[in-house]
Parts: structure tokens; sequence; C-alpha cells
């Protein structure tokens, strides 16, 4: 098989460390400002301090959770950093439950991961409260167990690294 038509998802590991195989069946496009978010593609911190704009194209009766991670930047112990979960999401809409973090790599090249699963029913509004979700040891296998969030149906990834202070 020739390197070109293997999944980048695989190559970087996010299915496998992250997330299990999966058919993707909805388009999501992610935008920070007009960059399009496309798997490996580098963004600027600076360029993600605000959240991203996310268009779905799922139906209007079907919901919707996006959750991004930073799974560190080599290690998979070290888990999961949550920078983002919306929840309730009805094809094509965005309300952000966990406040987005940015991303902010301390060292080295960081994958920022945005996962959409489609929901297998109504999510609970408690995830709010932050015994419920903690930003530091997430883990997005879990997270979807736990929910019951059905079929993951979208992931795109990006890097990020520590921007030169000029």
């Amino acid at each position: 098989m020739a390197a070109s038509s293997i999944n980048p998802l695989i190559m970087c590991k996010i299915i496998g460390d992250v997330v299990d195989p999966f058919v993707p069946t909805t388009a999501m496009n992610v935008y920070y400002a007009t960059k399009h978010v496309t798997n490996g593609c580098s963004i600027k911190p600076s360029m993600a301090f605000n959240p991203p704009t996310v268009s779905i194209s799922g139906l209007p009766n079907e919901l919707y959770t996006l959750v991004m991670t930073d799974p560190g930047p080599s290690e998979p112990s070290m888990r999961e950093w949550v920078h983002w979960i919306v929840v309730n999401i009805p094809g094509g809409t965005n309300s952000g439950q966990v406040p987005y973090m940015e991303p902010c790599p301390a060292v080295g090249i960081h994958r920022y991961i945005l996962i959409l699963f489609r929901q297998s029913k109504y999510v609970d509004q408690t995830i709010k409260k932050p015994n419920i979700i903690t930003r530091a040891n997430f883990n997005t296998r879990a997270f979807s167990h736990h929910l019951c969030l059905g079929v993951l149906v979208a992931t795109v990834y990006f890097n990020a690294q520590k921007e030169p202070i000029n």
C-alpha cells in the first residue's frame, strides 16, 4: 500500500490512541477565520484564540456532540487535555457547554483533534459542572461511553506549536 493512501488519522495515531476505527458519515468543516482545518495542517495559536466556526452536514432532527482535545505532543500515557465540548448540536448549529480554551502548546508540536459524534439521545446539561469534566487527563472514549454518545461520524486534526515572541 502506498504511503499516500494511508489514512492520516491512523498515521498520526489519532485512530488508536484517541478513538477507535470508524467510517466517516457526516461532513464537518472547521475554520479558524478563513483558514480551513484539514488533517495535519498547521494553525498558529494566535489564529486559534477564538473558537472555530464549525459546520455540520447533519440533519436538523439529529443531535451531535463536538469534542476538541489535545492528546499531548507524542506521549499517549499523558492522556488528553480537553479544550472544548459542545453537546446537543442540531445539524449545523453551535452552542458551547464547556468553554473554549485556545491551543497554547508550551513546547513541541501538539495535535488538536475535533471529534464529532452523532448522539443516540439528548445529553443532560449537567456536564457544565466543573466536577463532571476536568480538562486534564480527559479520555474521549470514556466520555463518549459515559454519555452514550453514539456513533463517531467525523474528525479532523491540526498541529500547533508555540509561536516565537517578537
